[in-house]
């Protein structure tokens, strides 16, 4: 029997269906004409891992015409962060490259410590402190780039409370599925949350707002959208992704997952080995000479997935894996040992800005 499918801001479990969330959540579909206005785009983007959106036309047009337009996108810091967690920022320093933008990325550190029980302030603060240092290491322009975390910038408060007064607790439970057992606090978040999308526009003026976010955040955005007009602002647009899964192929790479089922920003390049040969889900048959007659599933291959999204960006080698696979010309640990060479080599560069970016974090948080 199929595990029932959850789909929230706070859970994710079972198999996705994403034609049934594209009509329950009532988005677009990111299509040709959209991506071919988004030259030289990431593999996550033109490969298929985004695939909806609301209002994005309407920022590409500000955005070419010159227009005043920023992007949001956060970071719950419940742990350290993994491959995972990368999605939406690739996608925010891409369009920041291509735009020229303001990028504002939030730490939600008080969503993690009313949602997480097990979470202490202190604990909350060491993770926000770690991840924002992996945030900084990707290389996002300082002048442009504006983090701050939501227990340390007060005006955040401020916003928060002008939104929550514009919106009722029977919205809030329809959307949120909050109930008698929630705590005041998860309740009142969902206000945090949209003064953190709508602070670009609190602070600099009314004006198109974009929003990467993996497909379960996007009740936030149902809710806040339909209060811009109380606030004279522009509906932000959003992007969102599809989940990229863990290595043992479920639906989503979580930090509640155990360490073996997520790479780690920090992970050395052994224990990346490791991770791979050990524990990534593979499409290849269950013997040698079967694999070689009938070839390997790409599809449903971790390894595959994970070159097809961020590690090969070349379409013609990607394109000569897969054939290879799928004749069984290729085998399964070799596709593996291409994997584990990309990601250490990423994370080498990685964690060498690292240790740069513990000196840069004054010059990024928004004061």
């Amino acid at each position: 029997m199929k595990k029932e499918s959850v789909v929230s801001p706070w859970e994710v479990s079972g198999e996705v269906d994403y034609n049934n969330l594209i009509k329950d959540f009532g988005v677009d579909l990111l299509n040709k004409d959209i991506l071919s206005k988004l030259k030289e785009a990431p593999p996550i983007i033109r490969r298929g891992l985004y695939f909806t959106h609301r209002d994005l036309p309407q920022f590409l047009a500000d955005a070419e015409k010159g227009n005043k337009i920023s992007i949001v996108s956060g970071r719950g810091p419940s742990g350290k962060m993994h491959l995972g967690h990368l999605i939406p920022f690739i996608a925010v320093k891409y369009l920041q490259e291509k735009y020229k933008c303001p990028v504002y990325i939030p730490i939600s550190d008080d969503e993690k410590f009313f949602f997480k029980k097990d979470l202490t302030q202190d604990q909350v603060a060491i993770h926000s402190q770690d991840n924002i240092i992996d945030l900084i290491a990707l290389g996002f322009e300082p002048k442009k780039t504006f983090i701050y975390t939501d227990f340390s910038y007060a005006p955040i408060y401020k916003y928060a409370s002008a939104i929550a007064k514009k919106i009722n607790l029977s919205t809030a439970k329809a959307v949120f599925g909050f109930e008698g057992e929630s705590n005041i606090g998860m309740i009142f978040y969902p206000a945090i949350q949209s003064a953190h999308i709508y602070l670009p526009q609190f602070l600099l003026g009314s004006h198109r707002t974009l929003v990467p976010i993996a497909i379960d955040q996007d009740p936030y955005m149902r809710v806040l959208r339909d209060v811009a007009d109380k606030f004279n602002f522009i509906k932000p647009s959003a992007l969102h992704s599809k989940f990229l899964p863990s290595l043992s192929g479920s639906v989503k790479m979580s930090s509640s997952d155990s360490s073996n089922e997520v790479i780690y920003l920090t992970d050395s390049p052994e224990e990346v080995k490791r991770k791979i040969n050990k524990y990534a889900f593979s499409g290849g048959r269950d013997t040698l000479e079967e694999h070689r007659k009938l070839g390997g599933n790409p599809d449903i291959d971790i390894s595959f997935q994970y070159l097809k999204y961020l590690f090969e960006p070349d379409d013609k080698k990607l394109a000569k894996i897969e054939s290879d696979y799928k004749s069984g010309k290729l085998l399964s640990g070799e596709l593996k040992a291409i994997l584990i060479e990309k990601i250490n080599i990423f994370l080498k560069e990685h964690q060498k800005n690292r240790e740069k970016a513990k000196k840069q974090v004054d010059k990024f948080m928004l004061k």
